[in-house]
């Protein structure tokens, strides 16, 4: 009896017609794009929404507003937090998190952390932007779940 598994090809029988050329095509076009070029984008893409966001909370480096205070007053309204510590939590967030994502520090803490973030914005301050959210999401996990890739700091310190 014949070994199946040492007999099989590394990749199935292709698929005929369109199908097939467009998963021949898709197959060969992922295999062009390293972890590494995908964690430096999904870095770099998700961390500049948080810093872009925690920009507008802001004047000068880290001075929080008096908008940013009625913002968490009045539309985010978020449980449990005063306003003034979500204000500043979140300003001091956005900047500091993003930071190390993109020097490629500390990314899985960091992913972890904007993580959370998300999840606090789609419960409690805006429920029905869950297709954006869920974007956020699956970049974050990426980098919670396979790391920043050789091109950052954690690598080059030897950090997991």
């Amino acid at each position: 009896m014949t070994n199946i598994l040492s007999t099989a090809s590394a990749d199935p029988a292709p698929a005929a017609g369109l199908r097939g050329t467009w998963h021949h095509m898709a197959t060969h076009l992922t295999r062009l794009v390293p972890h590494d070029a995908l964690a430096l984008i999904d870095r770099i893409g998700i961390g500049a929404i948080f810093f872009l966001s925690g920009r507008t909370k802001v004047e000068g480096w880290l001075t929080v507003t008096q908008g940013t205070y009625a913002l968490f007053r009045d539309e985010y309204k978020l449980p449990l937090i005063p306003v003034e510590v979500a204000a500043h939590a979140a300003a001091w967030a956005e900047h500091l998190f993003p930071l190390l994502l993109f020097l490629g520090l500390f990314t899985r803490i960091s992913a972890l952390a904007l993580l959370g973030m998300t999840l606090v914005i789609q419960v409690f301050v805006y429920p029905d932007a869950w297709p954006t959210h869920l974007s956020w999401a699956g970049l974050l996990l990426y980098l919670v779940g396979r790391g920043a890739g050789s091109l950052s700091l954690d690598r080059l310190f030897r950090l997991r």
